[in-house]
């Protein structure tokens, strides 16, 4: 595996961003979610998202280039956004990411993190399981679809994740 390095990521990341997030949002969704939804999940709108996001994203670096290779997107308890580079799929790339985002659940001062899997996407499934998470059942995801929601069918995965971290002097 190469030097994997992770860090915030920046605006210039959204394009490499949504790129990784396009692709990988076809392999894990198409044919799994509503028609309505893939019909609104086009180029432009991963690079919007990609950009407006920039703040909870952290990104995986590879090579002298320092070019992005993954990212993770968390807000609060959930892991909302866990991608791979195709190229880089089965590196261990996803499980760096991960970890990260399990860290900055714990940081905010959850005990437990969960994430939506669309049903058919068996790889990520598999992925998750392997991590340590479980699968809590089917529910409807409220997917953001110009400024309304969309449900869409998914199973939610959780993990717990320790105890909270005590303030200091307690």
């Amino acid at each position: 595996m190469p030097e994997i390095a992770l860090r915030p990521a920046v605006a210039d990341d959204a394009e490499a961003v949504s790129a990784i997030w396009l692709a990988g949002w076809r392999d894990g969704h198409l044919g799994h979610v509503p028609e309505a939804l893939v019909a609104v999940r086009t180029p432009e709108s991963f690079r919007s998202r990609a950009a407006q996001r920039v703040g909870d994203t952290v990104v995986a670096v590879a090579g002298p280039e320092r070019r992005v290779v993954g990212f993770v997107m968390v807000v609060g308890d959930e892991v909302e956004q866990v991608y791979v580079d195709r190229a880089e799929r089965g590196t261990g790339v996803a499980g760096l990411l991960l970890g990260e985002a399990e860290r900055l659940v714990a940081a905010a001062g959850h005990r437990r993190a969960w994430l939506a899997v669309a049903p058919g996407n068996a790889r990520a499934r598999r992925f998750y399981e392997r991590s340590g998470w479980a699968d809590d059942g089917v529910f409807d995801y409220p997917a953001a679809v110009a400024g309304e929601t969309m449900p869409v069918p998914c199973h939610r995965y959780g993990k717990p994740l320790g105890p909270r971290p005590e303030a200091d002097g307690g």
